[in-house]
């Protein structure tokens, strides 16, 4: 019986093939999308229209509870309290993910976790009724820990469903969502609408979607990669690439994921501290940590939570403002629009390298405007417009890449562990760009934006100088690419004359340009 053998330097190459994007796939990424990434983009901006009236309840509170009201810097604390305790919130629930997303799975996960929305809803929603800040400022931080899971599981969720050719368009549908809850939020918060009296509900608005998502979601499949390569359930796999792949024949995507599985015989699910260890994917987990940081400290965040000062002290009329504010949020949706129908055409590098780069320099813009504008009183003008420039920079690239990214450059042992490590330094920056803008802002004056222009900068340099191109490239592939960075010496003999040589492995154990090869001699050549 002849036995088969992969040769020296033979690999694995998948056929080429080219999926069409079928009525299921889309349907799972607007649903994943629209009940939790939407809330995120929500819940960064709805505190900031009826920030008043909310500063208003916490000390009328205060005097019937105590018969005195709060001082400025009690009523200022307690507001920045819930501001920001939404990102530890965030940040919890991004340390959980790797375990969520390994016991429940991608889907299961997304589902499971609506529950911290409508706890939430209902806490934020009767606060006023119960006359209790407490709940506001707890009903966010659930919410921020729903965030934190669905920030990280419903890219990695999309990027595991999309076949190659469509998985940036799929992996950007979420940064998309976050740019349409930002512009949700901008547009009910005005005060002719829910941003004045009717706060509570304007909070509590997010069980909507969340409930769609629930009513849903749970018909579509699980991630095939995690029934195959996790569960080893061949089965379910088949059946979940026929739902989301328009023709039946998938031999050859099944073929790539059983490559990728055999590589992984010998590894299991690594954990965070494994992975920070592992100095075989030092390059990869040093790329998901800059662009992860350089995300939140671009300065996006500061702009979403103090945009109503950013615009008063560029000096647009305080009955002006929330308008101006409802207009970058069209301009959000528009950019993220061009990122999802760009990236396949041009790549990931393009959108995060030239999405940073415009942040820098309209960072760098916004500095001289504000300068100027005491002597040039059309500078002020200029100002608003580099506001609108990072906003639209940020939400072509950097807002879903980053994501995108973290999802290409491991494979499935690693990827849970990634994930964590990403998200858990994207919500610290976020929260302490939120907590310490206001005091950056004091004290450098105009000059606090050079501060996020040369963050861009470097983190666009980075992306040019590290991180190759991942645009129809499989996970095996992608592997590889940085397998060349981390070439380790080839392994000395068993000590069995039929012994399985390995010439050069990456960090999963991939073969790479060498491979199996039977031999009787204990000498590797």
């Amino acid at each position: 019986m002849k036995k088969k053998i992969l040769k020296r330097n033979q690999v694995f190459v998948p056929k080429k093939s080219s999926h069409h994007l079928t009525s299921s796939l889309l349907a799972v990424a607007f649903l994943t999308s629209f009940g939790s990434s939407m809330l995120y983009g929500y819940n960064l901006a709805v505190v900031n229209s009826p920030a008043v009236y909310i500063k208003d309840f916490y000390n009328r509170t205060s005097v019937s509870r105590n018969g005195t009201g709060l001082d400025g810097e009690a009523l200022t604390l307690m507001y920045s309290l819930t501001v920001s305790v939404f990102a530890i919130g965030g940040l919890l629930g991004s340390l959980m993910v790797g375990m969520l997303v390994t016991r429940f799975g991608r889907k299961g996960t997304v589902v499971n976790s609506t529950v911290l929305v409508f706890i939430a809803g209902s806490l934020m929603g009767f606060s006023r009724i119960c006359g209790s800040p407490e709940m506001v400022i707890f009903g966010r931080f659930v919410t921020g820990i729903h965030s934190g899971i669905s920030l990280s599981v419903v890219p990695m969720y999309l990027g595991e469903i999309a076949p190659k050719n469509l998985r940036g368009f799929l992996g950007l549908v979420p940064s998309l969502f976050i740019c349409a809850g930002v512009f949700s939020a901008q547009i009910l918060g005005l005060h002719e609408i829910l941003g004045k009296d009717h706060w509570p509900l304007f909070l509590s608005l997010v069980v909507i979607p969340t409930f769609i998502q629930l009513m849903l979601l749970p018909w579509f499949p699980e991630s095939p990669r995690y029934l195959l390569i996790e569960k080893h359930n061949v089965h379910a796999t088949i059946i979940a690439l026929k739902w989301y792949r328009a023709k039946c024949n998938i031999q050859s995507e099944i073929e790539e994921m059983q490559e990728e599985q055999r590589s992984l015989s010998s590894v299991e699910t690594v954990s965070v501290w494994r992975l920070i260890l592992d100095p075989l994917v030092r390059w990869q987990l040093l790329s998901v940590v800059v662009i992860n940081i350089g995300m939140q400290l671009s300065g996006i965040d500061a702009l979403w939570f103090y945009t109503n000062d950013i615009f008063r002290n560029a000096g647009i009329p305080d009955p002006e403002i929330q308008y101006t504010t409802v207009g970058t949020g069209a301009i959000e949706i528009i950019a993220g629009l061009i990122g999802c129908f760009t990236i396949e055409k041009l790549g990931r590098r393009p959108l995060i390298i030239g999405g940073f780069l415009v942040m820098g320099f309209c960072c760098a813009g916004i500095t001289l405007s504000l300068v100027l504008q005491v002597h040039l009183p059309f500078m002020r003008y200029v100002s608003v417009g580099c506001v609108v420039g990072i906003i639209a920079g940020f939400c072509i690239g950097p807002a879903g890449v980053p994501f995108l990214i973290t999802a290409e450059l491991f494979k499935q042992s690693h990827r849970p562990a990634a994930y964590t490590v990403g998200g858990s330094l994207n919500w610290i920056s976020n929260f302490t760009v939120g907590f310490v803008f206001p005091f950056l802002q004091m004290s450098a004056g105009s000059y606090c934006y050079l501060v996020f222009c040369c963050v861009c900068l470097a983190v666009a340099a980075f992306v040019f100088f590290v991180i190759p191109e991942t645009k129809n490239k499989t996970f095996v592939e992608i592997s590889q690419m940085f397998a060349s960075k981390e070439a380790v010496p080839e392994t000395q003999g068993l000590g069995h004359p039929d012994q399985l040589k390995l010439r050069k492995m990456n960090g999963y154990g991939t073969l790479e340009n060498g491979s199996l090869e039977f031999d009787s001699s204990s000498s590797v050549p």
